[in-house]
């Protein structure tokens, strides 16, 4: 009997229809992946079975979980199988976790809750977990916030909190979209491990077909809320007979045509970075003293040339993201100098930097964090805007924002909507549409696709590409996805503890890496033809 069980399911939310008779099941031990594009309803599918559906939501059909009517239980029934049984890791860590309280608080209050354990136990089994996830005591001690953890170890947060418990079934909904690929490795070797120790049955929900692949027994693949195909993952994905099937397999390997960019590599640089450090206080040891501080940021330099496009590589934590914040002056360095068109942007005010803020913009990590989730699309999109010399009328302002939302694959009918009424992929579309509305001259990316599905993130990466071409825009890609970087970018640096350790042609890097660092990151890439052939083989 399967612990879970999805069957007829259908779900409208006022006018709109969600999911159309969607049907799925998993069993005990077993791994099922839900695949599709952003928007296809993975996530509303998984929200049905906590129960966590907008107000104005109308589910029909049966959804069992342990013999239990998910659909006719009241909320005291769902709060006792939420966290304790059934276990959830969200899609954006920083909304999913209290950014007033302790990382030690957070994943601890659920184990007290449900089992009534002292404060000291709680805490002690929440140590042990954090510990299984990669942040260990040493670096990681209880007492942290979400706010001073990077992406990646945020949603190490969030699946130490899902699995504290050790439920009968894990909901993750791309649960390794923020991480390297090397922690990547390690949580699906966890999350392996959690399936067999406790025959834990999980549902996987991710964009990522090589993940699935490595992961998922059998496979459900949905597409405007409707079951394509479904079957063993190998077969289904070594076979792909349903064009659907067969168009996310190509999307996932899409590589962007690319030309010699407009200007690319000529005249002075356009972004120069110079012995750049960044030091943060150690933990307060009394009320006037800090411990030793920490170097995120050690000792960097290297050079961009307009028009070039380089990606930025390293594990989670090394510093990339503290270093894109120095370069796109939102942090001060500690040491270094930064020139961005020959002119110094480190120590400036915010009116000296207006100049430079016209040409420069960025993608961040969170997409739901870097919006106002008061304002509607059409005024987070032309938010840039307003640091141009010569501001445009309103009726060309929205005409802007139409055209940007048409070239990331959104509707110009989207400018009346709230980022809440977007899906994760959804709103990096938002994020990339509001850095490109300017057309600057460098587009500083932190993790600019990982929300994405294949189909959009080929898209993005074809857009990329084509800005790139046609109007010589640079780009600092940072991010964890060595596809990414093979596909779109011309040179790669790779980050570790801080420092750049090696740098050079893209292809060489990651087909001939010199480094440990650069040899860890991509023998831990995940590959989808690799992983077809591993599952067909075990398979026999």
């Amino acid at each position: 009997m399967s612990l879970l069980e999805i069957e007829n399911l259908s779900l409208t939310i006022g006018n709109t229809q969600i999911l159309r008779d969607v049907g799925l099941s998993v069993a005990s031990g077993e791994v099922m992946g839900l695949v599709g594009e952003s928007g296809s309803g993975k996530s509303m599918t998984a929200l049905t079975v906590m129960q966590l559906l907008p107000w104005a939501a109308r589910a029909t059909g049966r959804v069992t979980f342990d013999g239990i009517d998910i659909l006719a239980a009241s909320e005291d029934q769902m709060c006792a199988l939420r966290g304790d049984d059934i276990g959830m890791v969200f899609q954006e860590p920083m909304t999913a976790l209290n950014p007033v309280k302790t990382i030690g608080e957070q994943v601890a209050e659920g184990i007290r809750w449900h089992t009534k354990a002292s404060r000291a136990d709680a805490e002690d089994r929440a140590r042990k977990m954090l510990d299984r996830v990669g942040l260990p005591a040493a670096n990681f001690p209880l007492s942290r916030y979400p706010h001073e953890l990077s992406g990646g170890q945020r949603q190490r947060v969030v699946i130490a909190i899902a699995c504290a418990l050790k439920p009968k079934l894990l909901i993750a909904d791309e649960p390794t979209t923020a991480l390297d690929v090397v922690l990547q490795a390690q949580i699906l070797d966890l999350l392996r491990d959690l399936v067999a120790e406790n025959r834990m049955g999980l549902l996987l929900i991710s964009h990522d077909l090589a993940v699935v692949t490595e992961m998922a027994d059998r496979i459900t693949i949905l597409r405007h809320g409707e079951v394509m195909e479904a079957g063993d993952t190998a077969r289904t994905l070594s076979e792909q007979l349903h064009p659907y099937t067969r168009q996310l397999a190509q999307a996932s390997m899409h590589v962007p045509a690319r030309a010699e960019a407009h200007n690319a590599g000529s005249g002075k640089p356009l972004l120069q970075v110079e012995s750049v450090t960044r030091d943060y206080p150690g933990p307060r040891t009394s009320l006037f003293r800090h411990s030793a501080p920490t170097r995120a940021v050690d000792d960097v330099s290297f050079s961009m040339a307009p028009g070039q496009s380089v990606a930025l590589v390293g594990r989670s934590g090394c510093g990339k993201s503290t270093l894109a914040r120095m370069i796109l002056a939102l942090d001060k360095s500690t040491a270094g100098t930064i020139r961005f068109r020959g002119e110094t942007v480190t120590g400036k005010s915010e009116a000296e930097l207006k100049p430079a803020r016209r040409d420069m913009q960025v993608v961040f990590q969170d997409p739901y964090g870097s919006f106002d989730p008061r304002q509607k699309v059409e005024k987070l999109v032309a938010e840039p805007l307003h640091v141009l010399e010569k501001k445009p009328a309103p009726a060309e302002r929205r005409e802007m924002v139409a055209h940007a939302l048409h070239e990331v694959g959104l509707s110009p009918r989207d400018m009346d909507k709230y980022p809440h009424e977007f899906s994760g992929g959804q709103r990096q579309r938002l994020s990339i549409a509001r850095a490109i509305i300017t057309r600057p001259k460098l587009v500083v990316a932190d993790e600019p696709v990982s929300a994405l599905d294949v189909s959009i993130r080929a898209q993005i990466l074809d857009l990329f590409a084509e800005l790139n071409q046609k109007l010589g825009i640079a780009y600092l890609f940072i991010t964890h996805d060595l596809t990414v970087a093979r596909a779109i970018t011309d040179e790669v640096m790779v980050m570790h503890d801080g420092r750049i350790v090696e740098r050079g042609r893209t292809s060489e890097v990651l087909d001939h890496p010199q480094s440990e660092a650069a040899k860890a990151l991509v023998a831990a890439a995940p590959d989808l033809h690799r992983a077809i052939a591993r599952r067909l083989q075990e398979e026999g």
